[in-house]
């Protein structure tokens, strides 16, 4: 007897059957006061994505925006009656919907680019994750501020040590919280090295003239860790190191966004 479908599965397969609804809305924190480091990289990837796709969609910046995702994740996207968080579950659903960026590729292309799409997702997230609530000097001066910004006192302080909370069994589960920084900034450098040497000379990661999901996502992670000043910026320091992929995010930013100029010497 054939297993169960997920409800994710569920969900992916009943949004392929509704027509596009004429907007696509994406969810997120406040983008000056509020956003932390990690969800913005995923925000942006996801918009990435979806200007890649030409689809079109209406940011909607919510206080409680992380409250409202169907898993805690962000961004998440309302498409007419189903909502969908985390970057690969909006990418499979419009996939199923007919709207692709890698259709074209041979089956090898792709079984690469969903391994180096779970490569980024590991390293740069948890990486992210790390410095915003593991890196006491990061947490102190930065993250606890922001994350707290929008909600009165206590309740800052609460939901602070809630989602810090969260972060840490993440990260202990997948054995990222008891490394130090120097361990961290290791892993980034080494998927630097490893998403560089993909690139190798080309303009996107599998050819020159069309950008693909993994395109999207690397766009998502680079640009925001460069843009963002933190403390010790130990992830900018290390990512500056690797001019394929800062030029990577230049050919993006200036094809398909109206962002500010990536400041990078």
């Amino acid at each position: 007897m054939p297993g169960e479908l997920t409800a994710d599965v569920i969900t992916l397969e009943l949004g392929a059957q509704e027509p596009w609804p004429q907007l696509i809305q994406l969810y997120r924190p406040f983008e000056v006061e509020q956003i932390l480091l990690p969800d913005n990289a995923n925000c942006l990837a996801v918009q990435a994505f979806l200007k890649m796709c030409n689809l079109e969609f209406q940011i909607k910046s919510r206080r409680d925006a992380e409250y409202m995702s169907p898993n805690g994740s962000l961004p998440f996207i309302k498409c007419g009656a189903f909502v969908l968080s985390e970057f690969d579950n909006i990418v499979s659903f419009i996939s199923n919907k007919g709207t692709s960026l890698s259709n074209h590729l041979k089956p090898v292309d792709k079984s690469d680019m969903k391994a180096y799409i779970s490569l980024v997702n590991n390293v740069f997230v948890n990486a992210e994750l790390y410095i915003c609530w593991v890196d006491q000097t990061t947490l102190e001066e930065v993250t606890k501020q922001r994350h707290g910004s929008v909600y009165p006192w206590p309740l800052n302080h609460y939901l602070n040590w809630q989602k810090r909370k969260q972060v840490i069994k993440r990260l202990t589960v997948l054995g990222w919280y008891n490394r130090t920084l120097e361990e961290v900034s290791n892993e980034v450098e080494n998927c630097c090295v490893i998403l560089s040497e993909r690139l190798n000379g080309r303009n996107f990661f599998f050819g020159d003239k069309n950008p693909n999901e993994l395109d999207a996502l690397v766009f998502g992670h680079i640009f925001t860790i460069i843009t963002t000043p933190l403390p010790n910026n130990v992830l900018a320091n290390i990512v500056k190191n690797f001019p394929t992929l800062v030029n990577l995010c230049k050919r993006i930013e200036n094809s398909i966004f109206s962002l500010q100029t990536l400041a990078v010497k």
